[in-house]
């Protein structure tokens, strides 16, 4: 396995070539096991891994907690390689729910004061609001985010989910390294307005849901069995026939990764790092075996004819349901 780097666009940091997603580690998912976790980041740092995302209100804190242990954990050298990108400004309660976003300046220094202490870290490579707030204009919030990046408590700034013309706003407030969107062989929205916008700007994509939440994995079965708090239980694409026509494109991918001696989440994640040297795929592993299976994706070449029937196997738009539930999509700016 050779892992080589990609740039965070013209002003970013150069990262490894697949970043490591942790939020499965803490929530959304079901549950996952501490030290296995912890094991999985010391196994991705071990292979060369260098970027490693995160939220602040992943539960709760508990992801940069976990995040923040393993690093102390690993060997000085593979802590040192760590480049660390964070999310901020989700609001949340006790029982869990989500509360909209705040992009207000003095919650933008708010929100950086705790996750460096959770992280146990004295600056973050890469700090974003994770939803653009409505009420807030994007060039005060990159402004904030501008000033921690002067006083050394940021070195990049970086966009969630944010729509071509707030891309736009924001480059001209302040230089911006990255957009951390979702992109898959089922989630392409990006490809007409948001990633041209982002190559004319010099800004490079960490593209989450690569995978999309494991439907198309090849290990996601219509018969499991989901926990209320798992974010599959209540997402369209995983839901009666969405569900059923959605696997359907799984098989079809299935019979491509078979010929070529490689599983459908290793040709699911070639096809991502495939779309261009300034696009990231984030990884989000809970494993040692899973990651394992992600990392050989870099060992995967498609070529032409492979595209073509990638392409003919699960062309654009083809999923079946949104991304998000309702009430989620109207919170991202990315799809106005």
């Amino acid at each position: 396995m050779t892992m080589n780097t990609r740039s965070l666009g013209t002003t970013g940091p150069q990262v490894s070539a697949l970043g490591l997603g942790c939020m499965g580690m803490s929530a959304l998912y079901g549950e996952a096991d501490r030290a296995e976790s912890i094991a999985t980041i010391h196994a991705a740092l071990e292979a060369g891994v260098t970027l490693l995302d995160t939220g602040d209100f992943y539960a709760m804190g508990h992801n940069e907690m976990l995040i923040g242990e393993a690093l102390r954990a690993a060997p000085a050298a593979r802590r040192g390689q760590a480049l660390l990108s964070v999310k901020f400004g989700a609001l949340r309660d006790a029982d869990g729910n989500w509360n909209g976003y705040d992009g207000r300046p003095a919650a933008v220094k708010n929100f950086a004061a705790y996750s460096l202490q959770r992280l146990g870290v004295d600056h973050i490579d890469v700090y974003r609001i994770a939803r653009v707030d409505p009420d807030v204009p994007i060039e005060e919030t990159v402004g904030a985010i501008a000033e921690l990046v002067e006083k050394g408590y940021v070195r990049h700034i970086g966009l969630s989910e944010a729509g071509a013309d707030t891309i736009r706003r924001a480059a001209a407030t302040a230089p911006i390294s990255d957009l951390q969107i979702e992109y898959s062989l089922i989630s392409r929205g990006i490809e007409e307005r948001i990633l041209p916008t982002t190559r004319e700007l010099g800004i490079a994509v960490t593209a989450y849901g690569v995978l999309s939440r494991g439907l198309i994995s090849g290990h996601f079965r219509a018969d499991r069995q989901l926990s209320p708090t798992d974010f599959r239980a209540h997402s369209p694409r995983f839901q009666g026939e969405n569900l059923q026509h959605n696997l359907a494109l799984v098989e079809a991918l299935r019979k491509i990764a078979e010929g070529k001696g490689v599983s459908v989440a290793q040709i699911a994640i070639a096809w991502v790092l495939s779309r261009g040297e300034d696009i990231v795929p984030l990884i989000g592993a809970r494993t040692r075996e899973r990651l394992a299976e992600a990392l050989g994706a870099l060992e995967v070449t498609l070529d032409p004819a492979d595209l073509a029937a990638i392409e003919e196997a699960v062309p654009a738009d083809a999923a079946a349901g949104e991304r998000y539930p309702e009430a989620q999509m109207a919170h991202l700016d990315s799809e106005r």
